[in-house]
């Protein structure tokens, strides 16, 4: 299992790994017994142990199995499976497309209220029209190898654009100015983009802040991140998406969001970059 920068994560799996060697001992088992009766490495039980690996589900039914826990096994898998969600590898999590990737969100995108979303990239998803989200999809495709199912994949991530227009959710959004001039697809497709960005602009629930070039940075530029309500924030580098959960960490996104909104511009001047950017493509 890849390693998570997030120390969300490494807490989760820590709490596991604290929770199997307190099985081990109530059973009055050693190390070395537990491995033997397992049927793997010692140095298998010092990792797991010390949070170094993460066990799989078939570990931890064979460890509580050993101990006589039998009991324990189902919250610990249940445990595990958070743990797992935290740290989402790409080409794990769209193995079998992106069409269903796109899906299994939008449960919890529904719950939310309010999105803080900062980005540094691409333009989020709400945002994109169906040729700059076809683009894209079909780089992310390319580059992670996954199976090609970019023609429906689209429509399932623009569902989510409803939620700009139904319900009580809100939008504050963070772009930097380089988004804007970040080509994805061609010049018109990318013109078109940005001008659906000016016309989601007048939505009441939508907020949009661009941070223009050369701006003083009291935030340095960081990886896209959405903030979700105060309960998670999703963070996204290249080869995983990381959910932060602890409180501490969230309030750190929080922070990082109201210095980088300092930095932005609004209304006219937004405005004024975006068409600056449409231009630019002429």
């Amino acid at each position: 299992m890849s390693s998570s920068p997030s120390s969300s994560t490494v807490a989760a799996r820590k709490a596991i790994a604290d929770q199997l060697v307190e099985i081990r001992k109530d059973a009055g088992i050693k190390g070395g017994e537990l491995s033997a009766i397992c049927g793997w490495h010692p140095a298998k039980t010092s990792r797991i142990q010390s949070g170094k690996s993460a066990p799989s589900e078939g570990d931890i039914r064979a460890w509580c199995t050993a101990c006589s826990a039998d009991d324990r096994i189902p919250d610990l898998i249940a445990a595990s499976r958070a743990a797992e969600s935290m740290y989402q590898e790409w080409r794990r999590r769209n193995s079998s497309g992106l069409r269903l990737a796109q899906e299994r969100v939008i449960g919890d995108y529904e719950r939310t209220r309010l999105f803080r979303i900062y980005v540094s990239n691409v333009l989020p998803g709400f945002f994109q029209t169906a040729e700059y989200a076809t683009a894209l999809m079909r780089s992310i495709t390319d580059f992670q190898g996954t199976p090609d199912d970019v023609a429906a994949a689209v429509p399932a991530r623009l569902a989510r654009a409803q939620l700009m227009y139904t319900g009580a959710h809100r939008f504050a959004v963070l772009i930097e100015e380089w988004v804007l001039r970040t080509r994805i697809g061609s010049a018109q497709d990318m013109a078109a983009q940005l001008g659906h960005l000016l016309t989601l602009m007048s939505l009441p629930s939508v907020s949009v802040g661009v941070i223009p070039l050369g701006r003083p940075r009291v935030i340095w530029p960081l990886e896209a991140f959405y903030l979700f309500d105060d309960r998670r924030v999703a963070v996204e580098n290249l080869t995983a998406k990381v959910n932060v959960l602890q409180p501490r960490e969230i309030t750190d996104y929080l922070r990082a969001f109201m210095g980088l909104s300092g930095m932005a511009v609004y209304g006219a001047k937004a405005r004024a970059l975006i068409a600056a950017a449409i231009d630019s493509l002429e």
